[in-house]
């Protein structure tokens, strides 16, 4: 049986802690001549304020009594007294306690009255200008607006941050918005999708076949297209997840097509007599990609003859003997504004990339290297030498920007472009358009562009198909990289994984040396395999961390999938210990020593680096998804979560935040694109036919560095090699590009 609830009144004394984003305080309540530590959800309270707060007294182990809110009214003050301790709170900037003192030793218990109806009279106090009376008046006003607001908005469940965003971008339209059209949240605001604005017009009555609704529905599935991967869909594909989300007839939805495009916010283009539609914003990002990739592919003169000498030079001194093919890239890198080069595993992509920045040293250009992820950029730097950075930080991300499709700035664009001879990018099958759209506004025309990537991956995560539609466009110079290297042909990781790419049946008789099938027919039974794996078999023999052994797998839901082998094996990787904090969220645990990983894009979070003796070194902002780390500190008291990611950022997540991690002792091959691991364990077994295909398994056995285990099916593994579907991307840059060229 529940306890009933206790009231409490007093006066708000100081704010100990404030969780911006979910709301969450702990304050010291004056109660008479007592002090109350309270804690709980308040959307919107100042110091010196007077409340009456429902809830129960607990006794934290730690912090003693506490009165545990569960909700609360905020009242006007009544008497002199409390409207002195309001105003000297700090609530009302330029009022201090000297100045509030006066001011209600004028008024008395009028003040409030005063300040709302009279304003100008508060020019009577010493101290006060009319300037100021009247900066005080909007001041109190706005407070009021602003704590009325975030009442009203805590009725359709929407609070803290979110709730902020919205009174600050409507301010007192907030409520025609809401009661009139709150579909138009999903249009302005970032982080206010169509479910929350379809929930808030349900509330309030608006009908299901409101053309408010339709449009903003249509939006939203275009937007969810986009994170699907797809960069526009088909006008019928459109229409039938139009029908089945939205429940109305096709005739409104195709009224209501028609409107957008009238407006603008949908690009229809029509390609053998199907209609392909496009949220406008990724439209005018294909087109532009396209025109400024023509743009920066200029030719330039060089003699053939002193580049060959050059060649022969770097060779002698770094003791390499480049192929035909990696000279050809060499030579088309320095005669061409854009290159691309594209070539497997172990095709010498890394010594044709020192070949070029040696050649462009030799003759003083300024170069700079840069890669998707913190990862790759990482592995960049160790095998060239150079500095390569993330094509973020390198970009300058800088901030939110609502409402311009991507969500995000960089410093360095087109008015204030990259300032180098030579740009390098590899991993480039990792590329989005919206990233690959931000990258190009930052380069000047002159600027050599070179691309490089495998482009057999998977592709990006997000939407579009670059890599891929820059070399089936046949616009540009392509060099494919495909001998082999006898180093690299020693590996069976290699070996196998161009058999893989090439269709033909790999070698699973365990006499390798790092490729290995261990035959188990059962999910559990696999589970144990992997976890005696990880604990006892594989650190020492790659020489590894068990943490630094990552498990693969196709899926994220079912017997083998992320969610249920993440449980698995954090129990026996990192289980439950009383010197370990840990937090429950939604239907698992994060506890501190957990491998996680950022599951989405956060251009706003801010990091830090610190050095070996707790200094700050470096700061930024933005962490994005696939980046991984290792939870160091769980906070119960402040409600945060403090992560260390691969490349040493400190990140710190309110719990609120906590949607954007996940376990990550388990992840999919997709997430896994731009990592390199010791070992890779891939745990194959049955599943979706059109996800297990030929591109999945070449791209998760490419991931690993000394050592690949498939724990499973045999027969699995062959469907896969011979499967060569892949689920297709709606995506038409390659088309751009061709049209752009005549």
């Amino acid at each position: 049986m529940s306890k009933l609830a206790e009231t409490v009144e007093g006066y708000v004394e100081k704010i100990v802690f404030r969780n911006d984003d979910n709301g969450y305080t702990v304050l010291s309540l004056l109660l008479d001549e007592n002090e109350l530590t309270c804690v709980g959800h308040f959307t919107m309270i100042s110091e010196g304020e007077f409340i009456q707060a429902r809830g129960n007294y607990t006794e934290h182990p730690v912090y003693g009594e506490q009165f545990l809110m569960e909700s609360y009214e905020i009242k006007e003050p009544e008497d002199a007294y409390s409207m002195e301790l309001y105003l000297s709170s700090g609530a009302i900037k330029g009022i201090g306690k000297a100045l509030a003192s006066r001011i209600v030793k004028k008024f008395g218990s009028s003040t409030f009255r005063i300040i709302v109806e009279e304003a100008e009279r508060l020019a009577e106090v010493k101290g006060i200008s009319k300037r100021m009376a009247s900066e005080i008046y909007r001041q109190f006003e706005d407070k009021r607006d602003m704590r009325n607001a975030m009442m009203f908005l805590q009725k359709y469940n929407i609070t803290g941050n979110l709730a902020v965003k919205i009174f600050q971008e409507y301010g007192q339209k907030l409520y025609d918005v809401i009661r009139e059209n709150p579909y138009k949240m999903a249009e302005d605001i970032s982080g206010v999708g169509f479910k929350t604005a379809d929930e808030i017009a349900r509330r309030i009555g608006i009908e299901y076949d409101s053309d408010y609704r339709i449009k903003a529905g249509i939006q939203y599935i275009l937007a969810q297209a986009n994170s699907e991967g797809h960069v526009y869909l088909p006008e019928n594909e459109l229409i039938i997840r139009a029908k089945n989300m939205l429940m109305v007839d096709l005739d409104s939805i195709e009224r209501q097509i028609a409107g957008l495009n009238l407006e603008k916010k949908i690009i229809i283009v029509e390609e053998d007599n199907i209609k392909l539609i496009y949220l406008a914003v990724f439209y005018y990002m294909e087109l532009n990609i396209a025109r400024m990739l023509h743009d920066l592919n200029i030719q330039y003169d060089y003699d053939m003859n002193i580049l060959n000498k050059r060649l022969e030079k770097i060779e002698q001194i770094t003791k390499t003997s480049l192929d035909e093919q990696q000279r050809t890239a060499v030579k088309e890198a320095v005669y061409n504004g854009l290159l691309i080069i594209t070539g497997g595993p172990g095709t010498g992509k890394t010594t044709t990339i020192n070949a070029i920045i040696k050649v462009f040293e030799s003759e003083g250009l300024d170069i700079l290297l840069a890669a998707p992820t913190g990862r790759a950029a990482k592995r960049m730097s160790e095998t060239t030498g150079y500095e390569a950075k993330t094509i973020h930080r390198m970009l300058e991300l800088s901030k939110l920007t609502p409402g311009e499709g991507a969500n995000y700035s960089f410093e360095r664009n087109e008015s204030n472009p990259l300032e180098t001879d030579v740009l390098i990018i590899d991993e480039m099958s990792m590329v989005d358009i919206n990233l690959m759209h931000a990258l190009l506004k930052a380069i000047s025309i002159g600027t050599r562009l070179i691309l490089v990537g495998d482009v057999n991956q998977l592709p990006s995560v997000g939407p579009g198909n670059v890599l891929r539609n820059i070399i089936d466009s046949h616009c540009f110079n392509m060099v494919m990289l495909t001998k082999i290297f006898r180093q690299a042909a020693g590996s069976d990781i290699i070996v196998n994984a161009h058999k893989i790419n090439d269709g033909e049946q790999i070698n699973l008789d365990n006499k390798s040396m790092d490729f290995f099938l261990l035959k188990r027919q059962e999910a559990n039974v696999i589970i144990a395999v992997m976890i005696n794996l990880i604990k006892n078999k594989l650190p020492n023999y790659v020489k590894a961390s068990s943490f630094d052994i990552q498990v693969l797998t196709p899926m994220r839901k079912g017997e083998l999938g992320v969610e249920r082998l993440n449980m698995a094996l954090q129990e026996a990787l990192n289980p439950p210990s009383r010197n370990k904090n840990e937090k429950e969220y939604h239907q698992g645990i994060f506890r501190e020593g957990d491998k996680v990983m950022q599951i989405k894009n956060n251009y706003q979070i801010p990091w830090e680096i610190k050095s070996s003796y707790g200094v700050t070194t470096q700061t930024g902002t933005g962490v994005f998804n696939g980046d991984a780390g290792i939870i160091k500190e769980i906070n119960l008291f402040s409600e945060h979560l403090l992560v260390e990611f691969d490349d040493n950022r400190l990140v710190e997540y309110s719990f609120s935040g906590l949607d954007e991690l996940e376990l990550a002792y388990a992840v999919t091959i997709h997430k896994s694109q731009g990592s390199e691991y010791p070992a890779v364990i891939l745990p194959i077994l049955d599943g979706p036919r059109l996800l297990f295909n030929r591109n999945l398994l070449y791209t998760a056995v490419t991931r690993a560095k000394s050592c690949v285990v498939i724990v499973g099916s045999d027969d699995m593994i062959k469907f896969m090699i011979d499967n060569k579907s892949e689920q297709r991307r709606y995506s038409r840059l390659d088309k751009q590009i061709r049209e752009m060229s005549n």
